[in-house]
């Protein structure tokens, strides 16, 4: 299948594999990288897929545990889901992400919502507060797209005070969302170099990466995605999710036809609903880090 090289750059580093591949790019390349994968998200609208996975915010903030008067930091929040699910709580949250679009997005729901939350366009590895500034740190399947992971966990910590939380959900490699990137690496190759985002969902590295944090404790759970059919799945993440529509956007007729016939045929083959509609559930790891 043919692909487009200038379409593939701006895809994320979805590895078809799990390999435990290191950074080895300088700080330019990585730069370079972290340019593209925020057009990526920028493209279609996050925003219809992110409003779906609230419930996720709401558990996310309930195993934390957050409590109201709280100072709270959403990173990569997107168009709000965790933030939402703190300010209903009574925490002061403040949002970041490097898609300003998307916190606009959060904004709108905030004040729809009849909440509070402040907003402001930061990259996740580097976070523009002071060490120690926010009780908890919050990501819900933002911060393990970035591409230096090691330097993402550091500013998590950095910026949780002692004692406070870090919570975060993390897609699986083995649950359907992870063997969707799969996929989605199959066709279109990721780039070289960077490690996988899926290791964010294994606790192994999660213990790597949060060495300098006190204690990692993670929960095994399950987001059920619902659609009239497993066609209507593809369609709305291949029209309005960022990696699935700059891959579709790389692949010609054939890679097309491969790429649409695997990823429903993935869904069909964890679709749980017998009656034509799309119940399929898709593991992740709720993580809680408790900072020094």
């Amino acid at each position: 299948m043919r692909r487009t090289p200038d379409a593939i750059d701006d895809l994320e580093p979805h590895d078809a594999g799990m390999t435990n591949t290191t950074n080895t790019l300088s700080l330019d390349d990585l730069n370079a990288i972290k340019h593209k994968q925020q057009a990526t998200w920028a493209s279609g609208d996050y925003a219809v897929i992110g409003t779906s996975l609230q419930i996720v915010g709401e558990s996310l903030c309930e195993t934390v545990d957050v409590s109201a008067g709280s100072q709270v930091l959403d990173v990569a929040a997107g168009n709000g889901n965790a933030s939402l699910a703190a300010a209903r709580r009574g925490c002061d949250v403040t949002a970041t992400d490097y898609v300003e679009a998307l916190l606009d997005r959060a904004q709108l729901r905030a004040a729809a919502d009849g909440v509070s939350i402040k907003t402001q366009t930061a990259d996740a590895e580097a976070l523009p507060f002071a060490d120690g500034t926010f009780d908890a740190v919050l990501s819900t399947f933002g911060v393990m797209f970035t591409p230096n992971p090691d330097q993402a966990a550091s500013e998590l910590l950095r910026v949780c005070r002692s004692g406070g939380r870090i919570g975060l959900a993390n897609w699986t490699p083995e649950g359907f969302i992870g063997q969707m990137f799969k996929i989605v690496g199959a066709h279109v190759p990721p780039p070289a170099g960077v490690r996988s985002p899926l290791q964010w969902g294994t606790e192994d590295r999660l213990n790597d990466l949060f060495a300098d944090g006190a204690k990692v404790e993670v929960t095994r759970r399950h987001f059920v995605f619902r659609y009239p059919s497993t066609a209507a799945f593809f369609d709305t993440f291949k029209t309005y999710y960022g990696p699935t529509l700059k891959a579709w956007a790389a692949l010609d007729d054939t890679g097309r036809t491969s790429f649409r016939n695997q990823l429903i045929a993935l869904a069909d083959q964890h679709n749980r609903n017998y009656d034509g509609a799309m119940s399929v559930p898709s593991e992740y790891l709720e993580v809680v880090v408790t900072n020094r």
